[in-house]
């Protein structure tokens, strides 16, 4: 296992570039982000529920999340950490693209929320000895240059009996049908070269990653895209294309 405590770079500028010409248009849901905003119903659903399983929290409370510390890293404009601020959570919102952070303060204002934001990284975090109940690391996973690195910086940031909710894109070649082809060429959600093909991970791959980085998995499930009812659901079974895990530190 490794738990080396050397902190190393994994910040892709191509990758952050891709995101910061996009910055203005997070909280458009008709605008790039559209497949983020019709998805994040079923990211909320699965976070919640692993963070109340996890914490032993009642999701009927108004604030249930109240005192846990919370990490979304890779923030962009805030669609999951205004929802966890909602919920009580103390909210740190980070991300390298430069960009992102002024539209995620200005529309956390608007919406009476204190978030905090930063252009930072979870490196960068990590070695100012920063720590969390949980940490949110979605669609980020696959744009960065070295993934276990990347990984054992978010396992740094977690207190012990902390939580990681990690999401990301298999690689198979239905996630190259759907995810590059279908979603940047054929339906234009996404400018064409967002996603690389060759840096998806596949769910045993990103539990080999996760058990390395020094944490223990503990779920995983498929985020499923139906385009005839038009929706997204969680699958038990499905996880083809765009998936997600939850992972503790060891208390």
């Amino acid at each position: 296992m490794n738990t080396t405590t050397q902190i190393v770079d994994t910040v892709e500028p191509a990758e952050i570039a891709k995101f910061e010409a996009m910055a203005a248009e997070w909280w458009d849901p008709h605008g790039k982000f559209k497949p983020l905003h019709e998805m994040n119903p079923v990211r909320l659903d699965y976070i919640t529920m692993q963070i109340a399983a996890e914490f032993g929290r009642d999701l009927t409370a108004e604030t249930p999340f109240e005192g846990l510390r919370l990490l979304d890293i890779g923030c962009g404009g805030g669609l999951l950490s205004e929802p966890m601020a909602r919920l009580g959570a103390t909210v740190v919102g980070a991300d390298a693209a430069e960009r992102n952070i002024p539209v995620a303060r200005i529309h956390a204002e608007q919406s009476g929320l204190n978030i905090d934001y930063r252009h930072t990284t979870a490196e960068a975090l990590a070695a100012a000895e920063e720590q969390f109940d949980v940490v949110l690391n979605m669609e980020v996973v696959e744009h960065v240059a070295d993934p276990l690195a990347y990984l054992t910086a978010c396992r740094q940031l977690l207190k012990p009996g902390g939580l990681m909710v990690c999401s990301t894109l298999n690689r198979n070649p239905k996630s190259f049908a759907l995810a590059i082809v279908g979603a940047e060429y054929v339906m234009r959600w996404l400018p064409k070269g967002t996603h690389e093909w060759s840096k998806f991970i596949t769910p045993d791959e990103l539990y080999d990653l996760i058990r390395n980085a020094g944490l223990d998995p503990v779920d995983r499930k498929g985020f499923v895209f139906n385009p005839i009812a038009w929706r997204w659901s969680i699958s038990d079974r499905d996880l083809s294309v765009n998936y997600v895990t939850a992972s503790t530190k060891p208390a």
